[in-house]
């Protein structure tokens, strides 16, 4: 398996493993972006923070709606992208790169449930439906 690989949820957040599996990153889809419109502001969780696979991280708001971003895995929050503070529209124009949400340190449980979201064809299918 490619760690690098994004790895999306039903609920159209991806996460992308550095190369030793030791730490995700993760963001909302390229699909979420276009679907939700231009983003006027992102609530960043706070760092040292344990979640669990499921548990709302931050949200997201555009113009047209409110959505919470939920961590795909369980760990603890290392990092928030304190660029989204001041540029939410970072998100729009780069969803799946620059406009990434959060860092999240992954433990044993977290990569087990890494193998269970949706690789990018899977997703791809999904979001066709």
């Amino acid at each position: 398996m490619n760690s690098k690989e994004k790895r999306y949820t039903k609920d159209h957040e991806w996460l992308e493993l550095s190369p030793d599996g030791k730490t995700g990153t993760i963001g909302i889809s390229t699909y979420a972006a276009k679907n939700l419109g231009d983003v006027v502001f992102v609530e960043l969780p706070d760092t040292d923070m344990d979640v669990k696979a499921g548990d709302s991280i931050g949200a997201v708001e555009s113009v047209k709606s409110a959505s919470d971003i939920m961590t795909p895995v369980t760990g603890k929050v290392v990092e928030a992208n304190d660029v989204l503070q001041e540029k939410p529209a970072v998100i729009n124009k780069s969803p799946e790169a620059d406009g990434w949400i959060a860092k999240i340190e992954v433990g044993d449980a977290g990569r087990g449930e890494h193998g269970e979201l949706m690789d990018a064809k899977a997703y791809e299918e999904f979001t066709a439906e």
